[in-house]
């Protein structure tokens, strides 16, 4: 899990959960020791510096097995950001817009629209500060909706979540990303 800045330990927790241990990454080194990792959300500017002031990013867009962006991670994982822009990795053909949802105090949760892919059916989401995919490749997979806006997208080996899945004790987001390995 990249462990530059948010709630890396309600990730360690989703991790354990769904039967894996989290592993600290804050070197490019660090990503040999790795099958799947973990971009947490928290402040996309802040984790982005960290990113260039560490010399992460080359190594991130390099990493071959599976990933997983919630939130600011998901912003982080989008070919471009919106709404004050932040440097990405771009190994996700989307557009992510920043704070869409509105400031702390617009935080909200809800569940999933009908629809969702099979295993989601009832996914509660926790949305705190959060992006909103304001374009998607057409290589990119909808797995999930909330109010018909993708919340949870697939491409590839990307998995990216515009919300929280770290903070309900439901593994299903976790374990589709170690399903992937």
């Amino acid at each position: 899990m990249l462990a530059v800045q948010g709630d890396v330990e309600a990730h360690a927790r989703a991790l354990a959960r769904a039967s894996a241990e989290a592993v600290p990454v804050l070197r490019p080194h660090d990503l040999k020791e790795v099958e799947a990792l973990v971009l947490p959300g928290g402040e996309s500017t802040t984790i982005a510096k960290g990113i260039e002031r560490l010399g992460l990013a080359d190594a991130l867009r390099g990493f071959p097995g599976p990933v997983l962006g919630t939130c600011a991670g998901a912003i982080l994982l989008s070919r471009e950001a919106r709404n004050h822009p932040v440097p990405t990795l771009g190994l996700l053909d989307a557009v992510a817009e920043r704070n869409a949802y509105g400031t702390q105090v617009d935080s909200f949760a809800d569940r999933v629209d009908l629809g969702a892919a099979e295993g989601l059916a009832d996914l509660r989401c926790v949305f705190i500060r959060a992006p909103r995919f304001a374009a998607l490749g057409p290589g990119v997979e909808v797995l999930a909706r909330v109010d018909r806006a993708p919340v949870l997208v697939r491409e590839g080996r990307v998995l990216a979540a515009t919300f929280h899945p770290e903070l309900t004790p439901d593994p299903r987001v976790h374990t589709l990303l170690l399903g992937a390995i």
